[in-house]
């Protein structure tokens, strides 16, 4: 299992259509094979910084998702409402500590 966390910084006056984005763009995610949950999260100090962390089976099913044409078209939408490029990060669980 992953978490994908990706970071995005928008435009002040553009957080309510990013957020409107965010929700249909998860949305969509939530119909692809290998993907388990998400959650959306904003900055208390910097409301235009949001976080949305997403749980998948596989490193595999996330980038097939990554890579389809109507994830690239949902970001093409919301790229031009940020102030800086997307960061966007996968992490593993540590399998040491599970038994």
């Amino acid at each position: 299992m992953i978490r994908v966390i990706i970071e995005r910084r928008c435009k002040p006056e553009k957080q309510a259509e990013v957020e409107k984005l965010l929700v249909e763009l998860r949305a969509h995610a939530m119909r692809q094979p290998g993907y388990i949950s998400g959650e959306t999260i904003r900055s208390v100090d910097d409301p235009s910084i949001s976080l949305v962390i997403s749980t998948w089976t596989d490193v595999e099913s996330w980038r097939t998702w990554e890579a389809t044409s109507e994830r690239k078209e949902m970001e093409a939408r919301i790229n031009p409402l940020l102030v800086v490029p997307v960061r966007a990060s996968i992490f593993d669980f540590d399998k040491r500590g599970r038994r």
